[in-house]
């Protein structure tokens, strides 16, 4: 049996239209001068190792399906190796990973 943890997003239909909504606005700060600097400083926010801007993306620290905005204080840049490990992880969720690494 698996000790990984499994996240469902929620079908019901405010949820979705929720996220979506949520989205849209993450798709507009990437074209701020805000996301842009983010980007430029090059470093992860979860290794803090350094990436060229192409290699980040934008995280949201508290996910979109677990109630998380789509603000400056909850998006992030991101390596794609942390992203995947992070997954739809809250950030006591992440740290509580972390300890038991």
């Amino acid at each position: 049996m698996s000790t990984e943890s499994y996240f469902e997003i929620n079908p019901d239909p405010d949820t979705v239209k929720r996220i979506r909504k949520e989205r849209e606005k993450s798709r507009g700060l990437k074209r701020t001068p805000w996301w842009k600097n983010q980007l430029h400083k090059g470093t992860c926010h979860y290794c803090s190792q350094q990436f060229s801007p192409d290699q980040l993306s934008m995280d949201h620290i508290v996910p979109l399906a677990r109630g998380g905005k789509s603000t400056k204080g909850n998006i992030v840049p991101s390596c794609v190796e942390c992203n995947r490990k992070k997954k739809l992880e809250t950030p006591a969720e992440t740290a509580l990973r972390k300890l038991s690494e």
